[in-house]
């Protein structure tokens, strides 16, 4: 795999030095006023310039690979990050503008990095399922204390669990560890030379004491890891760095830059679509998908994950589909033309009547979480025969992982965790049509905001951390509106409601199939 430097002075050049938006030539002749949010997604960059008043100047984004090695391994090249991400950056016509920047990405991704800060070996991220025996083992032998420390269950996602497995199956790779970093802090560390981590983030190993706020000892040595190893925390608001010299004329982003530490793309997406107050339930359709529901308090369950807010005092609950948008990207890219459009493939899925003619799709192309937290289930199609169309099996698929952010809302009903209003968000959410099936099949109304990715929300917390906003959630009421809200049609909420006891009854039969065949020894 391709070294970075040890050294952000050191890290090679993405600029020309023709570049007519060089901070050299912008610096003292063009008001800085923008704020610039960064963004890490499992499938690319995505940033984001705003105004103090939250208009969007400018956006753009990238998208870098993801290795699968073996069946439901997923590693990442880290050099890839920052490389996509100053490609992005050299997109910006107004980037000599920007006055702050924070950052933000999917959590577990932990960097491994040697003596001289060079990356040991790629990095496993979250969607990664290799370490399900380790899991067993530690569900086994230290449910109780991972679960009152970290307020977590022990699954695949968890970067304790993928340490194990590392030390169990790539001890060299453990023995040269030296620092560990995730990764948005990873590439602040190359744009500022600063090494930090903000209190989310660190939520998201299972290598956190959520009582006392700090690095677990406990939790640190069933990784074998010093606590020494890990970096030091701030609050997502807090001021981590500045732009360097070199960083400047990889990016075009003028030196000196403040930045801010930033969050999980996660928190920071369900902050910018103004989910700040208990009760409000955000559903995404991203990659992956999520159910996240504002409390006041944790409600640590073995079925979720627990996460504190960017706003001060608020939690959220988390239950979480492995595979949501990316569905669909993997049906285009093994299905259907190259370059196909998604406009072209939502066009057939609408064509096809509700129910998709008799075909179900189950999303499981990396195992599951919620609810099964189950490594071993597959994707499938089912209810197939000659009379289907291209337009049935695309449908499937929006409705597939619709029915799985339905399943995951099983564990908040469970819970009894109040629900008060639904806003949709991600990339899926721009379809109208796929919109509407989550509508019907929530049977609730929903709301769009115009812009509430995870680079909008940095670039508010970029804001926030600068002062140019009073607090977090003045921020969001200055900044975001909604354009869209949607209400469930009747009688297709009842269609659905029906279609979905038989899309879990699928998946009953299936799950214990994908065990004997994929686990033999169970």
């Amino acid at each position: 795999m391709k070294q970075i430097p040890s050294s952000p002075a050191k890290t090679p050049r993405c600029q020309s030095s023709k570049d007519p938006f060089a901070p050299s030539r912008l610096c003292g002749k063009m008001k800085r006023d923008l704020l610039l949010g960064i963004d890490f997604g499992t499938g690319g960059c995505k940033v984001t310039l705003i105004s103090p008043s939250g208009a969007v100047v400018e956006s753009a984004s990238g998208e870098y690979p993801t290795a699968h090695p073996h069946p439901a391994w997923a590693e990442q090249d880290p050099s890839d990050w920052y490389r996509v991400m100053c490609a992005v950056l050299r997109k910006l016509k107004h980037r000599g503008q920007v006055a702050a920047v924070a950052l933000d990405s999917y959590t577990h991704g932990a960097v491994l990095l040697d003596a001289r800060m060079n990356v040991v070996r790629p990095t496993i991220i979250w969607t990664d399922q290799r370490s399900a025996a380790e899991c067993a083992v530690l569900k086994r032998d230290h449910f109780d204390l991972i679960f009152k420390t970290a307020f977590q269950a022990p699954t695949p996602t968890w970067t304790l669990p993928q340490l194990i497995w590392l030390r169990n199956h790539e001890p060299r790779a453990l023995k040269r560890t030296r620092r560990i970093l995730f990764v948005k802090d990873y590439v602040r560390y190359l744009l500022t030379g600063e090494m930090a981590c903000d209190s989310i983030e660190s939520q998201g190993t299972l290598l956190w004491d959520m009582k006392k706020g700090c690095w677990s000892d406990a939790l640190c040595k069933l990784a074998g890891l010093s606590v020494e190893t890990l970096p030091r925390i701030g609050k997502p608001t807090d001021l981590a760095g500045a732009i360097t010299r070199a960083a400047a004329a990889d990016t075009g982003l003028p030196e000196g830059t403040p930045v801010v530490m930033g969050a999980s793309d996660s928190a920071v997406e369900d902050y910018a679509a103004g989910a700040i107050e208990p009760g409000q339930c955000i559903l995404k359709l991203a990659t992956a998908g999520n159910v996240n529901v504002m409390t006041s308090k944790p409600h640590p369950h073995r079925e979720t994950l627990t996460y504190s807010h960017v706003v001060p005092g608020l939690w959220y609950t988390v239950t979480a589909t492995n595979s949501a948008a990316v569905c669909q990207r993997w049906y285009r890219d093994m299905f259907c033309v190259p370059g196909t459009p998604y406009d072209e493939l939502d066009q057939a899925a609408a064509a096809a009547p509700s129910g998709s003619n008799g075909v179900f799709f189950h999303p499981y192309l990396q195992g599951e979480r919620s609810p099964y937290w189950d490594p071993y289930l597959r994707g499938s199609f089912t209810g197939l025969s000659l009379a289907n169309t291209r337009g049935d099996l695309a449908r499937a698929v929006l409705e597939g992982v619709a029915y799985s952010l339905r399943d995951c809302y099983r564990t908040i009903e469970k819970m009894r965790l109040p629900v008060r209003e639904f806003i949709l968000i991600g990339g899926g959410a721009k379809s109208a049509l796929w919109s509407g099936i989550v509508c019907d099949l929530f049977n609730k109304p929903v709301k769009c905001p115009a812009c509430c990715d995870a680079s909008f929300g940095s670039a508010l917390l970029a804001g926030v951390g600068t002062g140019v906003f009073r607090d977090a959630a003045s921020a969001v009421r200055t900044c975001l509106t909604y354009d869209r809200k949607l209400k469930p049609d009747a009688a297709r909420a009842k269609f659905y409601a029906n279609r979905f006891a038989h899309y879990r009854a699928i998946h009953d039969a299936l799950a214990s199939c994908y065990v004997t065949l994929l686990n033999p020894s169970s």
